[in-house]
């Protein structure tokens, strides 16, 4: 994993695996094939939004995230993010997401955060409106707009240039005419969507770890250095 300032690695982890079989034409369907799991995500982006005013206050006044808050807003944030590994950014698998808050282990997406035992009380009043605007300035230009904020602001529709949709876009017509996606382009599409997901973690004030400016690309985290190195 990334190391930063703090000598430790980043606390998300963002972890995926290109499906080797990927079928030719299923992306041209997949966005209609997913309209169960927008459903169910309007209702639980709802939920996020409020648990994420609630947690505000519990931070504020206490300096912890209640664990059961905590744990819901990672499975939203780990269920729409399968959504749009499957079907709408990267498009990397095939294989039809899960209708669960939980890890899958099986999945070809993962995404955990450990629960921090104590978070600043004076960071949760400027780190997701202030500290963050050099961040958002960039997720902007990466999506679009919408998926930086908190709540349901998040699956907002966005109408600007999209850097991930495009480069998703051209990823998928290359795997149309010759069956095979490429590599680069879906190791760079995983480092902008680990960059993102940073971001949506720490504006969601669940972590006090400011994000790194750094694009980590690949499927998997990447490896820490070796002691001494």
């Amino acid at each position: 994993m990334l190391k930063d300032s703090h000598g430790t690695p980043y606390p998300l982890t963002v972890e995926a695996s290109l499906d080797p079989r990927l079928t030719r034409w299923m992306w041209l369907v997949k966005w209609l094939l997913a309209i169960p799991h927008y459903v169910v995500l309007a209702f639980l982006w709802v939920g996020f939004f409020v648990v994420t005013v609630i947690a505000f206050f519990a931070i504020l006044f206490t300096g912890r995230y209640p664990r059961p808050l905590f744990d819901f807003n990672l499975g939203v944030l780990r269920w729409s993010a399968r959504v749009h590994y499957y079907a709408l950014t990267v498009a990397g698998t095939d294989r039809y997401p899960p209708f669960t808050l939980e890890d899958v282990p099986d999945y070809p997406f993962h995404l955990d955060l450990p629960h921090p035992d104590r978070l600043s009380r004076g960071l949760v009043l400027v780190k997701w409106w202030l500290l963050a605007i050099p961040h958002y300035v960039l997720v902007d230009l990466f999506v679009g707009s919408g998926w930086y904020g908190s709540g349901d602001e998040w699956n907002e529709a966005h109408y600007g240039f999209s850097l991930v949709g495009a480069l998703t876009l051209i990823a998928v017509v290359a795997l149309l005419f010759t069956a095979v996606y490429p590599r680069r382009l879906y190791d760079f599409l995983m480092g902008l969507v680990r960059w993102i997901l940073r971001v949506a973690v720490y504006a969601s004030l669940m972590t006090d770890r400011y994000p790194p400016f750094a694009l980590d690309q690949g499927g998997e985290e990447p490896a820490a250095p070796a002691p001494g190195a």
